[in-house]
């Protein structure tokens, strides 16, 4: 699960949205669109209150943002209970938060949050709902990707508090694209081979993994220059930074290319590793359960990981399973 949110002001992140909602309207005018007889606008916008994540919602379609839309984008897929609910119902704010907590517990989350573990439980059960600055730290606690439902809801230019760090992580998402082998740099970085080291020495890293030293030099620069590692005096040390490429479907198609070329690769030549396929017939019914269980696996992978006491080996675990059947040329990109 996520450990490192972002350095963000949610206050002042909220209230750039609100305000972005509101556009060229009068705060007067855009309260009593929003059917509220006072001025909340002016109190959302100057922080003496905040609306819920429903009314949030709600303040997006009445600014004509398909909030629906915006919430399969940022999924890359239609969550079952959009089907049923709509953005700005409580319980659809919930079943949110649910899909984004996983399986991280409430009390962690409590934490990364800040607030009590019985708020973030009513939260979750949709008994309360979160004031925007509780849901956007919430979001951002759970998932790492606040930025991304907020620049699917508003321009991100209009969110003058986000605009750094979003120019830095599409930075770090074109250059994953750019340089796939620097996920497996920064966890050699890691390793305690590594920093047992006198010093870095350039070079090893890429003995290491089996990968060119001119790579590996353009792949520590790249992530430099990103601040996604920090020289110690004598070494890089990576920091716990995810790249989510979910935003941009096409740099994860080609990330997961790359990695099955280098298991490709490794196979042909013989190297030591798992390779193994199977090619079968079953039931459309049976092809679910394998995936099902091949999902269950990945999730129980990603728990060895991290509970792993030691960091002594690098390694990659690929899932493949797909239907042989006809399909278009892949595209060229």
């Amino acid at each position: 699960m996520p450990t490192d949110m972002l350095p963000l002001n949610f206050e002042a992140l909220a209230q750039e949205l609100l305000v972005a909602l509101r556009g060229r309207r009068s705060q007067i005018a855009w309260s009593r669109r929003l059917g509220y007889r006072s001025n909340v606008a002016y109190k959302w916008e100057s922080g003496r209150r905040y609306p819920t994540g429903a009314e949030t919602f709600r303040a997006c379609r009445r600014s004509g943002i398909d909030t629906r839309a915006a919430l399969i984008r940022f999924y890359g897929r239609t969550p079952s209970w959009l089907d049923a609910l709509s953005p700005e119902q409580p319980e659809a704010v919930a079943s949110l938060l649910r899909d984004l907590q996983g399986s991280t517990p409430i009390t962690e989350l409590a934490v990364r949050v800040g607030v009590s573990r019985s708020a973030v439980s009513r939260w979750l059960s949709g008994q309360t709902q979160p004031r925007l600055p509780d849901l956007l730290t919430l979001i951002e606690a759970t998932s790492l990707r606040v930025a991304d439902l907020l620049v699917e809801l508003v321009p991100p230019e209009a969110l003058p508090t986000l605009q750094p760090l979003w120019r830095q992580l599409e930075a770090r998402r074109q250059g994953a694209d750019r340089y796939p082998w620097t996920q497996a740099i920064l966890r050699a970085l890691e390793l305690e081979e590594y920093r047992a080291l006198l010093a870095h020495e350039p070079g090893w890293i890429a003995a290491r993994l089996g990968m060119s030293a001119e790579e590996e030099a353009r792949c520590l620069t790249f992530l430099r220059d990103t601040e996604q590692v920090d020289w110690t005096g004598t070494h890089y040390q990576g920091r716990a930074l995810a790249v989510d490429t979910r935003r941009h479907p096409r740099i994860g198609r080609r990330l997961k290319s790359h990695w099955y070329q280098e298991a490709a690769r490794r196979a042909r030549s013989g190297a030591p590793g798992q390779f193994s396929y199977n090619v079968f017939t079953c039931s459309r019914s049976d092809l679910e359960r394998i995936r099902e269980e091949h999902l269950r696996y990945f999730r129980a992978l990603r728990a060895i990981v991290s509970d792993s006491p030691r960091d002594e080996v690098v390694a990659v675990a690929g899932v493949q399973l797909f239907e042989l059947t006809a399909w278009p040329e892949a595209p060229t990109d």
